[in-house]
């Protein structure tokens, strides 16, 4: 197999002319919404979305605080992250395989790639029930399609032409932000709720915190961003890694910043609106039971009507078609680390075979689920406690690579950043303890 230098000059001079044509759009504010615009979408899955209608239908406004909380930890994480892949040239397994015990680096894979595809089939699931309340028709082959579909966009779309595609899906969040158009809201008492919260410490408000922190701040989401962060750089014919050309520093760290800032806040936006509008319709008629996204896009249809129901669950397919690709993707990325593999979208399979090996038995292994007598909703509580159990040590390595002059150079990260990226990470560490002691004490 040749090497993935060599696949990176051909692939760099295949996009010559693409970049040459592009320059004046680099100085755009647009240009600089990539992975970080497609990481903070792709957290509003499925999966997601039923956390937060669980938050909303059952304490109403009081978990909206929430969203203001995860929001500056998740930028921080995330932009972390970013920077390990824009200035060393090499995802997060990478740079863990080169500086750490290999143990450590597959214990975490294993338990990530169990996780995101645990994930997939609970993802899959909710697209199929969603089309299911829109047409009717069979659910589980509804949600092979979607899981073919994802599969076949991945491997046979070059990257530089399937992130607009994800791009493009980010805007299927904009339904649960219209959603919030169709039914009467008491903005006084949303703002009151959100300044001055009532916040219970009962074992079932616990639980639903640590849900929420753990959706937001998820292990596949540091890899994926990471790793994107290496395509987009390798998409540019004169890319390299920064800690190699410092001169691309500035430029890149900002639009990095800008990116993530953009890309994070669009997320949590999203999240506070499903959780809205599940306290003003759910909540408000005393339906605080919901396991799945899809049951709280039918619970909504006779109480916020036919439209806002249309939209709900439109979105639930148009975030399940944006997240599927970052789980499988995450996953293969990782696992490519581990193993020296190469690894990019942009590679045709027949140069990357194990890369999309991977990327097609974590989607298929999704379908494959869904066709079991696996409860797909018990199965995604095992998918967050495992991706809660993972989550913590992740960011600690990751803090720790950030910080590690080795890995970093000169560019290692410093001041405010460090201080909320540690906080981030003491954060999801204590997010991990109370839900570990709510399952031993569950009294």
């Amino acid at each position: 197999m040749k090497s993935d230098q060599g696949k990176h000059n051909r692939f760099s001079s295949s996009h010559s002319q693409d970049a040459t044509a592009g320059t004046s759009a680099e100085t755009s504010w647009l240009s600089k919404l990539g992975p970080g615009i497609v990481t903070g979408a792709a957290d509003d899955d499925p999966s997601g979305i039923a956390t937060y209608s669980q938050a909303g239908a059952r304490f109403g406004f009081n978990m909206l605080w929430t969203v203001l909380l995860t929001y500056p930890l998740m930028v921080a994480i995330q932009v972390i992250s970013a920077r390990i892949g824009r200035v060393s040239g090499h995802g997060l397994a990478t740079n863990i395989r080169r500086h750490y015990p290999p143990w450590i680096l597959h214990v975490l894979v294993l338990m990530l790639v169990v996780a995101n595809i645990i994930n997939i089939a609970a993802d899959l699931a909710a697209m199929g029930d969603a089309v299911h309340l829109l047409a009717g028709g069979p659910v589980r082959w509804y949600a092979a399609g979607f899981g073919l579909v994802s599969l076949l966009l991945q491997v046979f779309i070059p990257y530089h032409r399937y992130v607009l595609v994800l791009k493009w899906l980010t805007l299927a969040l904009l339904a649960y932000i219209a959603v919030i158009f169709s039914v009467k809201i008491d903005w006084v008492g949303v703002g009151r709720s959100v300044v001055l919260p009532q916040l219970s410490f009962e074992r079932g408000a616990v639980t639903t915190v640590v849900a929420v922190l753990g959706t937001t701040i998820s292990p596949y989401l540091f890899f994926w961003q990471a790793s994107e962060e290496v395509e987009h750089m390798k998409s540019d014919p004169a890319g390299r890694p920064i800690i190699k050309a410092p001169a691309q520093a500035r430029p890149e760290l900002e639009r990095i910043q800008v990116d993530t800032y953009i890309g994070m806040g669009f997320s949590n936006l999203v999240a506070f609106f499903i959780i809205l509008t599940a306290a003003v319709t759910l909540h408000a008629h005393g339906v605080g039971s919901i396991e799945t996204s899809a049951q709280a896009a039918e619970a909504l249809r006779p109480i916020a009507g036919d439209f806002a129901f249309m939209l709900f669950a439109t979105g639930i397919i148009g975030t399940g078609l944006l997240a599927v690709p970052v789980l499988a993707g995450s996953a293969a990325y990782a696992m490519a680390g581990s193993f020296k593999w190469a690894s990019s979208l942009e590679y045709k399979p027949a140069l990357a075979k194990e890369f999309y090996g991977v990327i097609a038995l974590a989607t298929l292994g999704g379908v494959v689920l869904d066709f079991s007598p696996i409860d797909p909703v018990r199965a995604l509580y095992w998918s967050a406690v495992i991706n809660g159990v993972i989550s913590a040590p992740v960011m600690v390595v990751t803090m720790l690579l950030a910080s590690n002059h080795n890995v970093m150079g000169r560019f290692v990260i410093k001041g405010g950043l460090k201080v909320a990226g540690w906080l981030a990470t003491v954060m999801m560490a204590l997010a991990v303890l109370a839900m570990g002691y709510t399952a031993l004490f569950p009294g």
